[in-house]
């Protein structure tokens, strides 16, 4: 056995885990923001066009992602991946906190939805921050033949973060009636979240940098116009890392944030229906992750990566017919789609890590892969709003079978990096 193998086979448990916590907080905050947007939006905008606004609020916070992406991730390749960490979960949770007790429209008119937008502002920028620093610090303290299993944990965390997500709206929308929803029942989640944000400062005031790190700061401080580098010495990369990002995010905000208000609004699905099928295929999710991992390790990521945007492509919209009435049909939709899905996330961080050199990883991952996110996950829960309102919902089943094909081809031109070292 390899030195490389024994430390692998000695898990780092509670590092990984603080590592990804916060990315799982942070996911958490974006999904209870769409999956409780039909209950708060006329809390925050008058008239027929409040959710369609609370969406363009959430659309418009994602423009911030790549800004945030951008400063977060040089300054994690200045100042440390753990302390940019500290910085994005502190940002998170207390946007959450802010959402979670602000005055409604009623209270004081338009200052109310100026201040969700400010909310949402403050969790763009860390979001942007936090997935590429998470990713790369992932990637680091990986041995290169476990790379994919510790990659893992980012969405192990993340879905159990999305899992009592789920859960409470399960039990929000069991025990609360629709009025209560509205009237204060949405708060509840926003303010959990910011609570949970705190024992995530805790869990990672602990981790040390990374040697890559510790190595390549220097480097870092050296570089003049980093991102055009990116631009300059990885153009292939950056063309990667946004196709298969595309997918990838039209997959989340798909599965997991903007099909909730779309089943129950526009398909007549039961709230309560929609969330425990949903909770069901979260909990599929969590468990495929570390085996999908170990199969990336031992067969590769290409191969798995390839099949997941394939079937997508295939099967996204005859999935989307199953969407209306009934668990049975939702549970198919959804633990088919994130089943899928699962095959991508669970190597996500190896991924785009193995993509750029530690000197401009944090800003390279940052800045590329949410600006991809801002433009196709940002507008996905107002662009599937949009088409059901003009009696067209499955035209964007039809928008990711087409990302998919393009995301299979851009697969095709990645290199095969398990078991190599990062660069």
């Amino acid at each position: 056995m390899s030195q490389d193998e024994a430390v692998a086979h000695e898990l780092p448990v509670r590092t990984l885990v603080a590592a990804s916590i916060g990315n799982a907080i942070e996911w958490y905050d974006w999904t209870i923001y769409t999956a409780f947007s039909v209950y708060f939006a006329s809390a925050f905008f008058p008239g027929e066009w409040a959710l369609i606004n609370t969406l363009a609020t959430f659309a418009l916070a994602f423009f911030f992602r790549p800004l945030g992406g951008w400063l977060l991730g040089r300054f994690a390749d200045l100042r440390g991946r753990k302390t940019a960490m500290l910085l994005t979960i502190s940002l998170m949770a207390g946007g959450s906190l802010i959402i979670g007790v602000l005055p409604t429209f009623e209270s004081i008119g338009w200052l109310a939805a100026v201040l969700l937008v400010l909310a949402r502002i403050g969790q763009g920028l860390s979001l942007g921050g936090e997935v590429s620093n998470a990713s790369a610090y992932l990637a680091e303290i990986a041995p290169p033949s476990r790379r994919g299993r510790y990659s893992s944990f980012f969405y192990i965390s993340t879905g159990a973060a999305l899992l009592i997500a789920s859960l409470l709206g399960y039990a929000l929308t069991s025990v609360l009636s629709e009025e209560q929803l509205s009237a204060y029942g949405w708060r509840i989640p926003f303010i959990i979240g910011g609570v949970l944000g705190l024992i995530g400062m805790w869990l990672r005031r602990t981790l040390s940098e990374t040697e890559q790190y510790e190595e390549n700061k220097a480097k870092a401080e050296a570089l003049k116009n980093p991102l055009l580098l990116t631009l300059r010495q990885h153009p292939k990369a950056v063309g990667q890392l946004v196709g298969f990002s595309m997918l990838s995010t039209l997959c989340y905000y798909t599965f997991f944030s903007a099909l909730t208000p779309f089943a129950v609004k526009n398909r007549g699905a039961d709230a309560t229906d929609v969330f425990l099928a949903l909770s069901i295929a979260t909990a599929l999710f969590i468990a495929l992750q570390y085996p999908m991992g170990a199969v990336s390790d031992r067969y590769g990521r290409k191969p798995q990566l390839l099949i997941w945007s394939a079937a997508t492509a295939i099967l996204i919209v005859p999935l989307s017919s199953l969407v209306g009435p009934g668990l049975g049909g939702l549970l198919v939709v959804f633990c088919v789609g994130v089943g899928l899905y699962s095959a991508m996330t669970s190597i996500a961080p190896a991924i785009m890590s193995e993509l750029f050199p530690t000197e401009l990883r944090g800003l390279g991952i940052g800045a590329w892969y949410n600006l991809t996110v801002a433009v196709f996950g940002g507008t996905a829960p107002l662009v599937i709003q949009a088409f059901a309102k003009f009696d067209l919902a499955t035209g964007f089943f039809y928008y990711i079978a087409i990302g998919a094909v393009i995301a299979f081809f851009v697969i095709r031109t990645l290199p095969e990096t398990r078991n190599t070292e990062l660069r």
